[in-house]
């Protein structure tokens, strides 16, 4: 039986293109404009009869995008791995061995969520100073980590809470200790919710400005994404050149999320963010 009209299967197809419309207009716009000519002014969506793609090599150079890809990298490396594993191990703990005292500490994660990002930078910048970090790699790495931790533990919580205890009995039966029983059966049962967390975790330490910005005074030790503000100082008024840069800085999330978001995808259908 068919529980959908023609006419819902119609509107609901105009919207979903209205909404790539709407989510892919700004990238076409800043695209055209980064294909002008340099030293023009671009207006709208004009597409230039000589497209000049060397622009990007421009800006590459110009902000220096391989000294800033290598930057991000190490701060992905960073955080991304331990982010994971120390998310990965408190959500079994809280979800399926229930360890005593694991509602305060699962409640106290919860109200984490709840503190906004700006609220902390300020205490944390003296934090960072105090430990002499300022200005280094470590003072991004280290406040990330702990900041990701209350949604990266509540999301893993949720998917170890709707594992069957049964396969944890039954590994028992055969003589596994509970470290044995992470590794060996949780873990490789987890592995959407850990791929789609790991995603997650890159697209935002990659993206993150706000907190590159105000630890680090070297742009090159910044994301690429703390980096813009520096390079839009410098060429703001070169609208081409920043509109180049600006889709360098973006192209690694887009093509991460989309060689892995069938993982993704995946993760979610599995009920990874069922309580």
């Amino acid at each position: 039986m068919n529980l959908t009209s023609r006419s819902e299967r119609v509107s609901g197809r105009i919207f979903l293109i209205a909404l790539v419309v709407v989510t892919l207009l700004p990238f076409l716009s800043m695209l055209s404009a980064a294909l002008q000519p340099r030293g023009t002014v671009p207006t709208g969506l004009a597409w230039p009869s000589d497209p000049q793609w060397g622009n990007f090599a421009d800006a590459f150079t110009a902000a220096n995008m391989g000294a800033l890809l290598k930057s991000s990298m190490l701060i992905v490396a960073g955080v991304v791995p331990i982010g994971v594993l120390i998310a990965t191990m408190a959500g079994f703990g809280l979800g399926h061995l229930r360890v005593p005292g694991g509602h305060i500490a699962f409640g106290l994660l919860l109200l984490g969520l709840t503190l906004p990002f700006e609220a902390v930078v300020t205490p944390l910048y003296y934090q960072m100073r105090d430990l002499g970090l300022l200005n280094t790699r470590w003072a991004i790495i280290l406040p990330l980590i702990g900041l990701y931790m209350p949604f990266a533990v509540f999301w893993m919580r949720a998917h170890f809470t709707n594992v069957p205890r049964e396969l944890s009995e039954a590994a028992r039966v055969d003589g596994s200790n509970t470290w044995q029983l992470f590794w060996r059966v949780h873990v490789p049962l987890a592995r959407p919710a850990i791929a789609s967390l790991t995603i997650l975790l890159f697209l935002w330490t990659w993206n993150q400005f706000l907190l590159a910005i105000v630890m680090v005074d070297d742009a090159t030790k910044r994301t690429m994404a703390g980096a813009l503000g520096a390079f839009q100082g410098q060429w703001g008024t070169d609208l081409v050149l920043l509109c180049a840069g600006s889709l360098l800085i973006l192209t690694p999330t887009l093509i991460v999320f989309m060689i892995f978001q069938r993982q993704f995808i995946k993760a979610l259908l599995q009920g990874s963010v069922k309580g």
